[in-house]
Parts: C-alpha cells; sequence; structure tokens
C-alpha cells in the first residue's frame, strides 16, 4: 500500500495548480466586486430614489439567494436563455464578483453613513460640490474604518470558490476530488487541501493586517 507520505507528493503538483487557479479567480474577481460595491454603495446614499432602489434590488437578491444558486444561474441559466456559452472559469468569476460586490456594497453603505453629517456640511459650507465633499472628506475617513470589513469579506470569498468545482473548474476543491476518484485517500488528500486554503488565506490575512495597521495610523 502508498504510503501517506507518497500520496501527498503525487498529489502535490495537481493541487498546487488548483491553488493558483482559486488564486487566479480571486485576483480578478475582487477588484470588480470592490467596483461594484462602491459604485452600488455609492447609490445607495445617494439622494436619488431610483439609484437607491436599483442598489437595494440588486443587494437584497444577491444577499438572499445561496451563492451555489447564482453560480448555476450563471453558467447553465444565463446561456440557456440567450443561447450563449459562458466558459466555466468566466461564469465563476462573475458569480463571485456580483456575490461579493453585494456585500461590499453593503459595507461601503455602512462606513459613508457612519461619517457624521457635521463633516459633510461643514465641507458643503466651504464651496465643496456634494462629489468632492464626498471624495475628499467622506469616503477617506469611511474607508480607513471599513478596512477590516473588507479583510472578512475578502477572506469569505476566498472560501467560496471552492463552491466553483460544482460547474468543472479545476480550482483547489475540484483537484482534490479528481485525485480522491482516482486513488481513493481522502483523509490525506482533504488534509492537504485543507492546508492550502489555511495557509493561502492565513498569509492574506496576515498581509491585509500589516495594511490595516498602516492605513490606521496615516
Amino acid at each position: 500500500m502508498t504510503s501517506s507520505l507518497q500520496v501527498i507528493l503525487d498529489a502535490l503538483p495537481m493541487l498546487l495548480k488548483g491553488a493558483l487557479i482559486t488564486f487566479k479567480i480571486v485576483i480578478i474577481s475582487l477588484p470588480i466586486a470592490f467596483l461594484i460595491g462602491l459604485i452600488t454603495g455609492l447609490m445607495n446614499v445617494s439622494s436619488s430614489k431610483i439609484l437607491r432602489a436599483i442598489a437595494t434590488s440588486y443587494v437584497d437578491i444577491i444577499r438572499g439567494t445561496p451563492l451555489l444558486v447564482q453560480v448555476f444561474f450563471e453558467y447553465f441559466g444565463i446561456p440557456a436563455f440567450f443561447d450563449i456559452r459562458i466558459p466555466a472559469e468566466t461564469a465563476g468569476i462573475i458569480a463571485i464578483s456580483l456575490n461579493a460586490g453585494a456585500y461590499i456594497s453593503e459595507i461601503f453603505r455602512a462606513g459613508i453613513v457612519s461619517i457624521s453629517k457635521g463633516q459633510t456640511e461643514a465641507a458643503r459650507s466651504l464651496g465643496l460640490s456634494k462629489w468632492l465633499t464626498m471624495r475628499l472628506v467622506v469616503l477617506p475617513q469611511a474607508i480607513r474604518r471599513m478596512v477590516p470589513a473588507f479583510v472578512n469579506q475578502f477572506i469569505v470569498s476566498i472560501k467560496d470558490t471552492s463552491l466553483l468545482s460544482v460547474i468543472g473548474i479545476s480550482e483547489l476543491t475540484q483537484s482534490g476530488e479528481i485525485i480522491i476518484s482516482a486513488n481513493y485517500r481522502a483523509f490525506e488528500i482533504w488534509g492537504v487541501v485543507g492546508v492550502i486554503y489555511f495557509i493561502i488565506i492565513y498569509a492574506l490575512s496576515r498581509l491585509s493586517h500589516v495594511f490595516e495597521r498602516r492605513y490606521a495610523s496615516k
């Protein structure tokens, strides 16, 4: 019987390749999610009822449905309705981006409304426009308060990428499943998959905390 160490060594190249795909999806998805969250967060605190309704509907729909359903909808539902083909990786990136974007939108909304109205009124009394007041006065302070919530959401999104294995993306979890179906060594393989996820998330967490401390001290 092959030793556990040999099983792990044999599986490592494929698992690391899967980890790179996971990392790639995260690197592409999170900046898109951040942009979506910023835009819809600003829409949510705007004076326009229409913009607020659009942003609120988007956040409510995404937060009110499981990510797995969203992944299936983007990979199977949209292509079936419009008679188009969406590659699995693209559908996965769209799903993670839209999902994380809704939660980041709420982080932006909460951060912006946490800033005292007195500061906005003071900036406006000095002649700043609404946009300049938001960009120069409100957002810099709000984002400083949002950093811990951003870090938390990024970590959640990294874990969420494991759900993309259901549409055949060979990310880390799917790579583990493929290896186990061939060698039936679930204990060793899932153990290594867990360790790799932990290393990625722990490293990013430490990096984020360093950024958080430096940014908060400014």
